[in-house]
């Protein structure tokens, strides 16, 4: 006797809600070349984590869905993904505003390397700043705790019963703020301290004009910024983790966990 595999209608609708909300998600948790590779790898590890999830996927009574309303489901579920996604992209692109505000003044705005990610010319300094907030988003557990909100966030708001409001707007707003405030935090000591470099430079140029010091001001600002920024490379993933669990109180709140 041959074995036949049925699925209902309700099983595919379930499935592709559950989908949705991963795949929002997906699209904007910066994963370390995840971005750069194919887009079939992409699906296929969306649709894995998917059917791994198969028993929390909801229950959907086909007899009371009509096509306007599935698609009413679909964008509220991607606005969940979405909304997660951007939460935890925030907390790295910390990293990168506190390295766009260091490059200019510690010198090596001038310098470019490739960028893995884009494969485009891209400063030294956020080059590095991207690869440091990759490794310390896997070192910290950060990827573990997405995928288990994502979990959780099936059991409290089943696909399709959530809806996108202000106060989820309002809360990524604030974030976003936060964003702001820790990464001039992040530049702060070794913007501070190349200040007072070059205030220094410039009484000795004062005191004795003969002094030719444009050709060591260059150099040694940049060595200064590269001390500060490996004697404050400690704090990162201090810093990392307080806000990492700032935006997942921020996504809980959005999925009104």
């Amino acid at each position: 006797m041959h074995a036949e595999l049925t699925l209902s209608a309700g099983t595919l609708l379930a499935f592709l809600l559950v989908l949705a909300r991963l795949s929002g998600a997906l699209v904007f948790v910066p994963m370390p070349g995840f971005s750069n590779t194919p887009a079939s790898a992409r699906a296929a590890f969306s649709l894995t984590f998917t059917l791994a999830l198969v028993d929390r996927w909801p229950i959907v009574e086909t007899s009371a869905v009509t096509a306007g309303r599935l698609a009413a489901w679909v964008v509220a579920e991607a606005a969940i993904g979405i909304s997660v996604g951007v939460a935890v992209a925030i907390v790295l692109e910390a990293f990168t505003f506190a390295a766009q505000m260091l490059g200019m003044p510690a010198g090596y705005g001038y310098a470019s390397t490739i960028d893995p990610t884009t494969q485009a010319d891209s400063g030294i300094l956020l080059v590095l700043a991207q690869l440091l907030a990759g490794m310390l988003f896997f070192a910290s557990g950060l990827d573990r705790e997405v995928l288990k909100l994502f979990a959780l966030s099936l059991d409290r708001v089943p696909a399709g019963g959530y809806v996108f409001g202000l106060r989820s707007a309002e809360a990524l707003i604030h974030l976003s703020a936060d964003l702001l405030s820790v990464g001039a935090r992040l530049a702060l000591p070794v913007v501070a301290l190349l200040v007072m470099v070059d205030v220094a430079l410039a009484l000795m140029g004062r005191l004795n004009a003969q002094l030719q010091l444009l050709a060591v001001a260059f150099p040694a600002k940049m060595l200064t910024a590269l001390l500060i920024l490996s004697w404050t490379a400690a704090l990162y993933p201090r810093i990392l983790r307080a806000f990492s669990a700032e935006a997942l109180g921020v996504a809980r709140r959005i999925l009104g966990i």
